[in-house]
Order: structure tokens, then sequence, then C-alpha cells
């Protein structure tokens, strides 16, 4: 086969931006089959692989590309499925650009491959071709519980299911899913592209029961005592939002991310005939600068707001993927780099008998420098003296971050968590709890879906090797 030394990606086609700011439909509109095998082939087969070692689940790229470059896509499909339990998702969320395209040789002087690209290719291809389940594994005669249907969680559960376990995943919300449902928006992850991910699970015969709060309705004792599950893997993810603390924080008008994004995405309440409002607001500023962020601001400006990110270090030190900025600022949303709230206004005394009195009105920002690196390695924002202004608003989207929600640990005797409430589990997820493990935001704080779907994978083979010495002993 002829390699394709083309320097640079081929692009991915998109909607125009001033089309897409005034819809929720998918931004990226994939490759086509030509554009595939064009960009497969500008891989060159590295001999050691870099692009699999900057996987976390240890997909075959090299091989998955190889059968695209010749045109069979289900053989790519099937490549990718050894490793993925979710490669439609992981294709469009990924940082491939950190992962495994950050390992590419092409990227050493050029642009990487387009990994993660060719990967939602095939995973789409596969699903709108192949109109076969996958079969369910027999019974192995034990049982599983996982609680959280997050990638974690999902990884874990079918991993475990194509072992031959019988699986049950408790979902507190009432539809599965976890951070691809309610946190990430429709113009990024559709959610019929998650729903059959899902489907596919429940074909393997993973049982999915949601409106389950695990430590109210059940408790892990009651799963193990009870129930008779022999493990319990904890995936519950990262959903508490945090605060900066700052006068004004609890003004109507001011939302976490996380409630933003769940009304948008999971109850859809952008739609006119929706039942869960959702403020339409004249302007919006997002605090914060990772993909939350992001995906807070662009879903505000859908909805026809005028939209500002504030974020306390430049743009070279902002989190959010290239690629997500980029498709921000094409859609208009400004940015105001090394800026940091200090109070959220509220409306007037005067406007006393105004039903919005209440509400946030502005946000009181100082300007920031760079000073020496922190603790993270990054230059520390220092405020600049008397450099104090206010942006006039009337709402405030608070995307500053997760932690896990403290529930299991004061529910679960012995649970192990660290000063950030972050479960302790070691490097194959078991925790402090004899055949409870965990992994995902839960163990990490919040951090990427593939790096949750690698702990998912990592603890299904723990928890399988844990049952088996227990059969045997």
């Amino acid at each position: 086969m002829a390699f394709n030394m083309r320097p640079d990606k081929n692009p991915m086609p998109c909607q125009a931006p001033d089309v897409r700011s005034r819809n929720f439909e998918e931004v990226a509109l994939g490759y086509t089959a030509e554009m595939a095998i064009d960009e497969a082939k500008r891989c060159i087969h590295c001999k050691n692989k870099p692009c699999v070692a900057g996987c976390p689940v240890n997909v075959h790229i090299p091989e998955f590309i190889a059968e695209v470059a010749n045109g069979d896509f289900e053989a790519a499909y099937r490549v990718i499925a050894q490793s993925s339990s979710l490669p439609a998702v992981c294709g469009r969320v990924c940082p491939q650009e950190t992962q495994c395209e950050g390992k590419c040789t092409r990227g050493i002087k050029n642009e990487p491959v387009g990994i993660g690209r060719l990967e939602r290719f095939v995973a789409d291809y596969h699903n709108e071709h192949c109109k076969e389940a996958p079969a369910a594994v027999p019974s192995n005669g034990h049982k599983v519980a996982v609680v959280g249907s997050g990638p974690a969680g999902l990884t874990c559960a079918g991993d475990l299911a194509k072992l031959g376990y019988d699986v049950t995943v408790y979902e507190a919300l009432h539809v599965a899913g976890g951070v691809l449902v309610y946190g990430i928006p429709e113009f990024r992850l559709p959610k019929a592209i998650v729903q059959k991910e899902v489907d596919g699970l429940k074909a393997l015969g993973v049982k999915i029961e949601t409106n389950m709060v695990i430590g109210r309705v059940l408790s892990i004792r009651e799963l193990k005592e009870e129930y008779g599950y022999e493990a319990v893997f904890l995936g519950s993810g990262a959903g508490l939002p945090r605060f900066m603390n700052i006068p004004g924080e609890n003004l109507k008008g001011v939302f976490s991310a996380n409630e933003f994004l769940t009304r948008s995405n999971l109850m859809k309440a952008y739609l006119p005939d929706s039942e869960t409002p959702i403020q339409r607001s004249k302007v919006v500023a997002v605090v914060g600068g990772g993909n939350v962020a992001m995906d807070a601001a662009r879903t505000a400006r859908r909805l026809g707001a005028e939209v500002h990110i504030i974020y306390r270090r430049s743009e070279a030190e902002l989190p959010a993927r290239a690629e997500e900025v980029e498709h921000a600022k094409e859609e208009g949303i400004v940015f105001n780099m090394l800026t940091n709230p200090v109070e959220i206004l509220p409306t007037a005394v005067e406007d006393v008998r105004d039903e919005r009195y209440g509400w946030a009105a502005g946000i009181r920002c100082i300007r920031m420098e760079l000073g020496e690196p922190d603790a993270s390695g990054r230059r520390k924002p220092v405020p600049v003296a008397g450099s104090e202004f206010d942006i006039p608003l009337d709402c405030v989207i608070m995307a500053m971050g997760t932690s896990p929600n403290p529930l299991l640990k004061h529910t679960t005797e012995g649970l192990e968590t660290d000063k950030h409430g972050c479960i302790v589990a070691d490097e194959r997820g078991a925790t402090s709890v004899d055949g409870v493990f965990a992994g995902g935001d839960a163990v990490t704080g919040a951090a990427t879906v593939i790096k949750a779907m690698g702990a998912g994978k990592v603890a299904a083979a723990a928890i399988d090797e844990y049952i088996k010495n227990k059969a045997k002993a």
C-alpha cells in the first residue's frame, strides 16, 4: 500500500458557524468513506506503535486504520471493539490531541493522523450498516453490581458481561448514560448514539435499573448481603459542583454548569414544549475554561444569549480542547482572559417591586497577570490592583469543576476517601471494602471519558480475578 504523505489531516466537514449557533444538531458531520480511506493512508504503521500507548484503553490503532485503508470498515470496527465498548462516543469526545494523536509519529513534523475522526467514522458506519445485535455470552453463574451508568460503569459492565457475568447497572437518573447524557450537549454527542451503545450492552445481557440512588434506595451492604452480588463496582462519577464562594453566588440566575447542562441535555429544556424550564438570557457569563465551560457557553449561545467566557489565566493555559475553543470562537463567544470574578452583583434596590429583584445583574471582575508557577506547574494568576470592572448580565454559569457526591462515603461503612471526597482505590480499582471496586471520576475527580473507560476496563479484569480466587478458596 502506498502511504499518503500529505502533511495535514483531512478537514472535518462541519455546519457553518452562523447556522449551528442557532440549532442543537451535531456540529461535526463526519468523514465520507473516501475521506476516511485517504486519511487512513497517512498512517505509516510505526513499529513501536506509540499511538496505542497513548490510548487509555489500548485500542489496536494501526490495525484498525489498516482495515480502513483497505476499505473494510466492518473489520476495522471489530478491531476497535476488542478494546473499546463506546467507539462512537470516544471518536467524538476524547481529547485525542493529548492521547493517541499526541503520540503519533506523523505529528512530530506535521499534523498527526486523524485517529479520532477515523474511529468515529468506523463506529458510525457500523451503527448504520450492522443490524445484528451482539449475542449474550452463556452465564458463568456469578453476579456483579455496577453503580453508575457513565463511561466507567458501562465499560466495566460490558467487559464483565462478555466474560459471562450476570451484571446489573444501577443508575440514579431516569436514563442510562451518566455524564454522556446529562453533561455533553447534543451538538457534540447526539443522545441517540449513547442510546445505541447502551442498547448494545443490553443485548449482551446487561440489566439496567434506573431511578436507583445507591446509598438511599439500597446500600452497598444490601447489594452484597441481600441481593447476592459477589462484587460491586462504583462508577458514580463526580457530579457535585464547586463554587467560588464569592458574594452573590446565591442570587437567582446563578447556575452550576451541571444544573444548566442537565436541564438542557437530559431534560431537553431548550425545546419549546419541554416541561423543564431553562433561563433564556440576554447576556451570560461562564466562569471557567474547561470543556464543561465550553459546553455551557455554546449551549447558552444557542439559546440566544451574548456569552462571555471568564478565565483567570491566559488562552495558552485553557484546559479545554483546542477544537472546542475554536468552535466557541467561531460561534461568537467572547473570551475574557486573565480575568477573575470577585462578586456577582444583584439588581438595584430601587427594583424591589420588580419581579426580577434578587437576580444577578452583573459580574464584577478583576484583571490578572501570570506570576510564578504553582503546584500544578502552571504560572499562578495574580490580581492587578485597581483593575476591577463590571460586565452587565442576567445569568452566570459556574463551571469550576466537580467532585464526587459524598453519599456513598456516608452510607458505606469503611469506604475510604481522600480530602477531595474521591474514593481511594488501588491501581486495579480495589477499595478499602472487600469486594468493592471503583473507577472513573469517583476516584480521580472530573477527568476524560476515555480515562474513565480505562478504569472500568481495569476494574472488570480485577473483579473477574477476585471472584475466581474466591471460588477457588
